[in-house]
């Protein structure tokens, strides 16, 4: 396959750059705002020092190439890339209500139908980022962002892989994150497909059950080994509540041969999405809305009309007082 290469523009958006919200090692995420869009917006500058390597720029632009291509509710949103006073850019969907990780660092576990709804939600987003040959391949809890009604959306396609173009990637590199790595993206095969997704689903369900990542270790070694040979811990005798139906699906999803996992991430959002109306009628956002505290940062308090009354007539009285004394002297 041939690369596709992009080119970036001048921008003909206007940003205003607010607050940093992040930095990596190639770029800075800034809060924005722009006359052109009805809602602030995130945009992500590339570092003008690595502007001038070749290989990492190429990378960027393939990443606005995979994320300009997807419209999911489940997926960050794309607004579009350039080159910004002399920097590449692009914008995406401001997502700042906190991640699934801070989450859990936070509560530690979730209730099993919560996860079931989360659970869905993610499927759909892999599901239709298959549908157009892409394969995330770093799905990790820092990775899912909450939206302001509690839903999740799968953000940083910066590794992902694109079936319809070639991988920068060097060959026989691996890359991911290693808590939630399938053997063969350890391994560094050319076999990485869909099911590779659904092995990092799988991690990321039974680390939301738990409270725990299902393999553990000192060093990234030793949760490789892991993840390459052990089996992991069943959820429900090391006491976690959830029904056997749910536990065998991750548990197949966790299969070291990704011809055993399920076939599709359409078929795990279909299997979590009918247990979801059999044993509780679909109210998906009845069950996030009762066990997600508030994400949304709280807004500046409005003052109440009658104490701005009170302090007025309070602010008349000592002028007058003060006018009278003034008199006096």
């Amino acid at each position: 396959m041939v690369s596709r290469k992009l080119r970036f523009l001048p921008s003909k958006t206007t940003f205003r750059l607010g607050d940093p919200l992040g930095m990596g090692r190639v770029g800075v995420v800034y809060r924005a705002e722009s006359p052109d869009l009805d809602e602030p917006v995130a945009v992500k500058l590339l570092h003008p020092s690595v502007s001038g390597d070749a290989k990492i720029v190429e990378r960027f632009e393939r990443e606005v190439h995979i994320v300009e291509r997807l419209n999911h509710p489940n997926i960050v949103k794309h607004y579009g890339g350039g080159i910004l006073d002399g920097q590449y850019y692009y914008a995406m969907q401001l997502l700042d209500d906190g991640t699934l990780k801070d989450y859990l660092v936070q509560q530690g576990r979730l209730p099993w139908k919560q996860v079931v709804v989360l659970s869905a939600q993610i499927a759909g987003a892999l599901q239709h980022a298959h549908n157009h040959g892409i394969i995330h391949r770093d799905l990790k809890p820092s990775n899912l962002f909450f939206a302001k009604d509690g839903s999740l959306v799968l953000g940083d396609f910066g590794i992902a892989f694109d079936l319809d173009d070639s991988d920068i990637t060097d060959q026989g590199m691996t890359v991911g994150t290693y808590a939630y790595m399938p053997p063969e993206q350890i391994r560094a095969d050319s076999k990485v497909s869909n099911q590779s997704d659904l092995y990092s689903l799988g991690c990321v369900m039974y680390e939301m059950l738990a409270g725990r990542r299902p393999f553990a270790g000192a060093n990234f070694a030793q949760i490789w080994d892991q993840h390459l040979h052990a089996e992991p811990p069943g959820l429900r005798v090391e006491g976690v509540e959830c029904p056997e139906w749910l536990e065998d699906l991750i548990l197949s999803m966790l299969s070291k041969n990704s011809g055993d996992r399920p076939f599709s991430a359409r078929a795990v959002q279909g299997t979590l999405r009918q247990h979801m109306w059999d044993e509780f009628g679909g109210t998906t956002q009845d069950i996030i809305a009762q066990s997600l505290p508030a994400r949304v940062p709280s807004q500046p308090s409005q003052t109440n009309p009658r104490m701005w009354v009170l302090w007025c007539v309070l602010a008349v009285v000592v002028m007058g007082v003060t006018w009278a004394c003034l008199q006096q002297l």
